[in-house]
């Protein structure tokens, strides 16, 4: 059996994931309900999980993804500023970030699951099995 590689957080940020939980925008329900209970090729994606010093609105340890929906406000230069310095640190710690938009996910939801698909085909592949491990 593998380990699963220990990822860092920030305590202090549970309470505010709850609250993101809680009051989640459109968007987030919508993938949401795509993501949950392993229904997407058997994967466990969380909502708004704490790594590090942020909160991505989804991850899956297994795939080591994140999952972000930008609104309105990541057009401003802070703003993108500030998602580029957080996915910059996620690559540090091995996981990879895939962005949607609101209005993809509200529009074109068939894509942005055939986004995801590619990246977990890619990922598939790119990972030995563990009768593969060590060998």
């Amino acid at each position: 059996m593998t380990k699963r590689k220990v990822i860092p957080y920030n305590p202090k940020l549970k309470e505010f994931a709850r609250e993101l939980r809680n009051n989640s925008t459109k968007s987030e329900i919508f993938l949401w309900l795509k993501l949950k209970n392993k229904q997407f090729y058997g994967y466990d994606f969380h909502r708004q999980k704490p790594i590090d010093n942020y909160i991505l609105d989804f991850y899956c340890y297994e795939l080591l993804l994140g999952i972000e929906i930008d609104g309105y406000s990541h057009q401003f230069l802070e703003v993108y500023h500030k998602d580029t310095v957080k996915e910059k640190r996620m690559k540090e710690l091995g996981i990879n970030v895939l962005r949607f938009s609101d209005e993809q996910v509200q529009k074109d939801m068939e894509n942005v699951l055939r986004a995801i698909e590619f990246y977990i085909t890619e990922f598939e592949k790119h990972t030995p099995s563990p009768s593969q491990e060590g060998s």
